[in-house]
């Protein structure tokens, strides 16, 4: 095929969607079954509804290829799990007997069976839930939903393409199964899994699918030449099989690297690949593989991870370079659009000169048709399209919300020393030991109690007017006394205030500093039926006044027990927020992280003596690949520790990290320099305390007791169990006793005995260490 001729072909595509819907239906319908209030039926109808919404809504925008199979009730890599037939052991029973409320026990747990482990999914704030493989693990094909899904959408007219996450890369995310020896390798399953893939796609076929889409993101991670080769032996397998129907392996989030020749050379139809930040190498690394002869090449030029507009131009050039590398070019973004909110339209309340500077799914969805328009019919058939797209590209660049010129003085006039702690922490431990007079095993939570419906309530009502800003703070002001009267009730000694007054970890914090916009409707998918509002850092940040002081210096006055000042951390305010690309990150950091400085001193001298300063996505943020590992921890340390640096000898500074795998940044916790760290590893059976251990890790540590991702209650012996081991890793005066994470999605009951069985169980094993 002719560059021309290839041009000509141009189609516009979507590897994903969001899955909630418009006002989040999917949450509300899977919360209703799960407290008995929905059917199952009822379930099953509200989603297909919202795929048809979803289908409908890419090809009226004139997509012409849409995705089936990545819409899921929960987690798309637990679906994979099930049809694959990877059911833990202990869940199997349950699946049998009800194959929906057996998925749903997978993720959450139940009563008496642990869920399966959750961690983030590459550098996304998405999480999804761990294959739990072994030696003895059998599968079976179970291709019922994805073929069902799929005749949905041919049914309704849809050139469909099922999407599947590709057998490398299931392998590679999974990890051994409880009781399984050390050193078992789930990518040693790989010939026992593809003959099941083959069955799906033969299936798939047979059901009317031309093309599948096999999904491998793992392979834009450093990967050894045993895992390229096993990639290699996987796509020849599958290409060679003849009962298939054509396949499109996609990569995203980084470049593919070495595995880019591994998978050009295989015999299967088209690549996708990701054409957007560090991705943009793909490039230059498939033109000196020779490009992709006689096949089709699905180009992710529209960014699928941040809600900044494309610049046309700019990706219209990539376009025409890559005409000469494949035999058809096929535009789509670089990643399913599940990472971005579903449409600006309905955010009524920013600026609309600048909500014409975003895209959610559904502007993205329309830039990926124009520019495939522009690619095929030329850019005279996007004229106004190309003058539009300049015009709010200077918009924003000209615009004085996103320069300050006092910020950017003060962040120039940062010195080593600023983010530097005075004393060495054998000091400072000294101090807090003297100052805060704890216990050995120490208890303490991480933050955020239940936000129960009275609470939203009240928001909604602020909101509406409904009641003043006096009426709502008397309400704050009760929950806070509650959650330090039930604290102090049960034993625990370190409180928190339980953070009612906070809708969100980020957002709270970003609607109170200037450079951030934050949106109505903005809602993301973090894990199940947790969706966030990630706001928009747009500008240079500042601090306009106190955030925290006068909720945590009001529960200080309620209780003669030391109450956290709680904040969360510059790394996490960028990764949880969709955030400014016109300057390098670490810049934006420490704008960031200067504006929680000023919070941390106006904590410290409204009489808070511990500070807690969350950070729980430095490991998510981590670049995929170690080239870019370095520089990254250099910043992210850096400026963790110009927020914390400020303080007193006696303020210990605790910080906070979950659902991630730690053990590729131990040496970078090590480097915040924190006088106290939480970690998730209640699901993970105390994998990072021993990760810790190994490192000589010196300071205090925290691994969680209690998995508050499940509903199920943890008894006081579970606990200590957990706890006793811990202490084989950390000695007991520098091991703290607290849950995963924080509580805000938890109910009131389950969280009341959760925390007693952990205060016993701290109490129990307390009583079991020798007499110092």
């Amino acid at each position: 095929m002719t560059t021309q001729s290839a041009a000509a072909a141009a189609r516009a595509t979507v590897y994903g969607y969001p899955r909630q819907g418009q006002n989040r239906e999917l949450k509300k319908a899977v919360e209703g079954y799960w407290k008995g209030r929905v059917t199952a039926g009822a379930l099953r109808e509200t989603a297909a509804g919202l795929r048809r919404a979803n289908w409908r809504q890419m090809a009226d925008a004139g997509v012409h290829e849409v995705p089936t199979g990545d819409f899921s009730y929960y987690d798309h890599v637990l679906d994979t799990s099930v049809m694959v037939g990877a059911v833990p052991e202990r869940h199997r029973a349950a699946v049998a007997a009800d194959a929906l409320g057996g998925y749903f026990a997978m993720a959450r747990g139940t009563k008496d069976v642990a869920p399966l482990e959750m961690t983030k999914w590459f550098d996304t704030n998405y999480h999804y839930l761990v294959p739990e493989l072994g030696p003895d693990t059998v599968f079976t094909a179970d291709s019922t939903r994805q073929v069902a899904e799929l005749t949905e959408a041919l049914t309704l007219g849809h050139t469909a393409r099922p999407v599947l996450v590709g057998p490398v890369t299931y392998l590679l995310l999974s990890k051994p199964a409880p009781g399984v020896p050390a050193g078992f390798e789930p990518l040693t399953l790989l010939d026992r899994l593809l003959p099941v893939y083959a069955e799906v796609l033969a299936d798939l076929r047979a059901a009317g699918a031309a093309w599948v889409q096999l999904d491998e993101p793992a392979l834009v991670q450093d990967r050894t030449r045993a895992e390229l080769d096993a990639a290699a032996r996987a796509y020849r397998d599958l290409g060679n099989r003849t009962d298939r129907p054509q396949l499109l392996v996609a990569s995203y989030f980084d470049r593919l690297g070495d595995a880019l020749p591994v998978l050009a050379k295989a015999p299967v139809e088209g690549l996708a690949l990701d054409f957007t930040d560090a991705a943009a190498a793909n490039l230059d690394d498939l033109a000196a593989a020779g490009g992709l002869p006689g096949k089709r090449l699905v180009a992710g030029v529209v960014n699928g991870r941040n809600i900044w507009i494309n610049d046309y131009e700019k990706s219209l050039a990539t376009l025409a370079t890559l005409l000469g590398l494949a035999a058809r070019v096929d535009v789509a973004a670089s990643c399913s659009l599940l990472h971005v909110p579903l449409d600006t339209a309905a955010e009524r309340d920013i600026d609309p000169r600048v909500l014409r500077w975003l895209a959610f799914a559904r502007q993205k969805t329309a830039e990926i048709v124009t520019l495939a328009k522009g690619l095929a019919q030329g850019t005279g058939a996007i004229t106004a399209e190309l003058a539009d797209n300049r015009a709010d590209l200077a918009s924003r660049t000209d615009s004085p919300l996103t320069h300050d010129p006092a910020v950017r003085a003060r962040t120039a006039a940062v010195t080593d020393a600023d983010g530097r702690r005075a004393q060495p922490y054998p000091e400072r431990a000294a101090a807090h030991r003297a100052h805060l007079g704890l216990p050995l095993l120490p208890t303490t939570t991480i933050g955020s109690f239940p936000q129960t419906d009275e609470l939203r309530t009240a928001r909604a009502d602020l909101r509406a007017g409904r009641i003043d800003t006096a009426g709502y703070e008397e309400r704050i002001k009760a929950e806070i006394q509650e959650v330090i009267a039930f604290q102090e009730k049960a034993g625990i000694d370190v409180l928190v205030h339980g953070e009612p007054e906070r809708n969100d970890m980020v957002q709270y914090f970003a609607e109170q500093l200037t450079g951030y916009l934050v949106t109505r409707h903005g809602w993301v998918q973090s894990y199940g039926t947790r969706y966030v509002r990630p706001p928009v850092l747009a500008g240079d940040i500042s601090r306009p006044g106190p955030m925290t002081v006068r909720w945590t210096t009001y529960a200080q006055s309620l209780t003669s027990r030391p109450v956290k000042g709680m904040l969360t951390g510059p790394v996490t305010m960028l990764a949880w927020s969709f955030v400014r690309d016109d300057q390098p990150l670490g810049d934006t950091a420490r704008q960031v992280a200067l504006a929680l400085r000023d919070e941390v001193a106006d904590l410290e001298a409204g009489g808070a003596s511990v500070i807690q300063v969350d950070e729980p996505a430095l490991r998510e943020t981590l670049p995929l690949r170690a080239a870019g590992r370095a520089a990254y921890l250099d910043w992210a340390t850096e400026s963790f520790r110009l927020t914390t640096s400020g303080v007193l000898p006696d303020t210990q500074i605790h910080t906070h990290m979950c659902y991630a795998e730690f053990g590729d940044i131990v040496q970078a916790i090590d480097d915040l320099d924190a006088d106290v760290i939480s970690l998730e590893a209640a699901r993970s059976h105390m994998q990072v305390a021993h990760e810790l251990a190994a490192h000589g890790y010196p300071r205090e540590a925290g691994p969680g007791v209690y998995d508050i991702h499940s509903p199920r209650v943890p008894s006081a012996r579970e606990a200590a169990d957990l706890l006793r081991a811990g202490l084989k890793a950390i000695p007991a005066d520098r091991l703290w006793v607290n849950p995963d994470c924080g509580l805000k999605t938890r109910g009131w009951p389950e969280t009341m005995a959760s925390l007693e069985n952990l205060v016993t169980a701290a109490r129990t094993v307390r009583g079991e260490l020798p007499a110092s």
